[in-house]
C-alpha cells in the first residue's frame, strides 16, 4: 500500500497600524520552516509595525506541522493606562514558543485550542504584564492535510479553493464591536469595577469555537483582525486572492470545469527576488495584496464596508460611511501536496 501524500504549507503574513503608510516590501514576514525562526521579542522596539494586531507562525517541535495565528489587542484597555500591543504580542510570542518546544503525550497532537491555552497561561503568569486582553484565531496545520483551528472573538479565517470560499468563519460578539476576549484583569481593578457594578469581559481559551477541515492541494487558508473583516466583505476577500493566484498562474483556467491546481506550486512558493532584491513568494504575495485591499478600504469614505452595515443594522440613527480605520493583520498558508499529486480539477 503506497504511503500516503505528505502535505506542507507555505505561510507568509501582511500588517500594519492604523496610522501608519503601507508598505509590501516592508509590512511582511517570511516564514522558513527549516530556521529556529522567532518573530520580534515582546520588547516594544523590536515588534513589527503592526500596532495592538500581533502574529505567530511556528514549527510544532518536528512533527512536521505547522502552527499560525494572530490576535487583535482590545483597545479598550488604553484608557485604564495599558498598551494593548502587550498582551496581544506577548501572546504570540508564547504561543510561538509552546509550539516549537511540543513534545507529544502518549502519541496525541497538539491541537488549536490547547496551544491558545498554554499561550494564555503563560501570559497570566508573566508579571511584566499587568493587564490586558485580545482576541485569537489560531490554526495548527497537519503533514496528513488537516487543519485545527479556534477562534475567539472577531478575528477569523477563510478557506479558499478553487477561486470559491469554501469555508468561513463566524465572528464571537456579545453585543455590537464587542467580541469575545481572554484578559489579563489585576485583582485590584477587578475590585474596584465589581464595587460600581462593572465586570471586565473574560472568556476563556475553552470558550472558542473549533473546526477541523480537510485540505486539498491549491488550497488558501486566510487569518485575519478585524481590520480586514470589518473592510472587505468574503466576496471581497476572494477577488483580491483569485486576481494573484490566477495572474502567477497558482490557479489556471481550465475548460473541462473551470480551474485547476498546477502539479506542483513549489515553483510559486519558493521565494525569488524583487528588482530591489527582496523576497517575492505567492504566499507574501496574497499577504501583502489582501492588506493593501483592507488599508484602502478603510480610509474610503464612499464605499460602506461590513463594519458599515453593522452599525446602520444596530444604530440606523448613525450616519457611519465608508470603512473603519483599524490596526490591519493578515497570515495566509498555501496548500502543497507533495509526491507529484494528480491536478486537482
Amino acid at each position: 500500500m503506497p504511503a500516503p501524500n505528505k502535505f506542507t504549507y507555505s505561510v507568509a503574513a501582511s500588517f500594519i497600524g492604523k496610522d501608519r503608510p503601507f508598505d509590501p516590501s516592508q509590512h511582511v514576514f517570511h516564514f522558513n520552516p527549516y530556521h529556529r525562526q522567532t518573530l520580534p521579542s515582546s520588547k516594544p522596539t523590536a515588534r513589527p509595525d503592526s500596532g495592538h494586531d500581533a502574529f505567530f507562525v511556528s514549527r510544532v517541535n518536528d512533527s512536521g506541522s505547522t502552527a499560525f495565528g494572530l490576535a487583535d489587542g482590545v483597545g479598550g484597555w488604553v484608557d485604564s493606562g495599558v498598551d494593548p500591543a502587550d498582551f496581544s504580542h506577548g501572546f504570540c510570542n508564547y504561543m510561538a514558543e509552546a509550539a516549537r518546544g511540543y513534545k507529544p503525550q502518549e502519541g496525541r497532537s497538539l491541537s488549536a485550542r490547547q496551544l491558545m491555552q498554554q499561550g494564555y497561561d503563560a501570559v497570566c503568569r508573566d508579571r511584566s504584564l499587568k493587564a490586558g486582553g485580545s482576541t485569537a484565531c489560531v490554526a495548527i496545520a497537519d503533514p496528513s492535510g488537516t487543519i485545527d483551528i479556534a477562534n475567539l472573538g472577531d478575528s477569523g479565517f477563510l478557506h479558499l479553493r478553487l477561486n470559491a470560499v469554501h469555508t468561513v468563519s463566524e465572528p464571537q460578539t456579545h453585543a455590537f464591536n464587542t467580541p469575545f476576549q481572554l484578559s489579563l484583569v489585576p485583582p485590584a481593578m477587578a475590585a474596584r469595577m465589581a464595587n460600581y457594578g462593572g465586570q471586565q469581559l473574560c472568556d476563556l481559551p475553552r470558550d472558542a469555537d473549533v473546526s477541523k477541515h480537510d485540505l486539498r492541494h491549491g488550497d488558501v487558508i486566510i487569518l485575519a483582525t478585524d481590520g480586514v473583516l470589518d473592510n472587505l466583505f468574503n466576496q471581497d476577500i476572494l477577488r483580491v486572492a483569485s486576481r494573484v493566484m490566477t495572474s502567477t498562474g497558482a490557479w489556471q483556467a481550465s475548460e473541462k470545469s473551470g480551474m485547476r491546481i498546477p502539479d506542483t506550486l513549489k515553483r510559486y512558493t519558493d521565494a525569488v527576488q524583487d528588482e530591489n532584491g527582496k523576497p517575492v513568494t505567492l504566499q507574501s504575495m496574497l499577504a501583502t495584496a489582501l492588506v493593501g485591499a483592507a488599508k484602502r478600504a478603510s480610509m474610503n469614505t464612499r464605499v460602506d464596508g461590513p463594519f458599515a452595515k453593522e452599525v446602520r443594522k444596530y444604530y440606523p440613527q448613525e450616519n457611519w460611511r465608508g470603512g473603519k480605520v483599524d490596526d490591519i493583520c493578515v497570515v495566509v498558508a498555501v496548500v502543497s501536496e507533495e509526491g507529484n499529486p494528480k491536478a486537482k480539477l
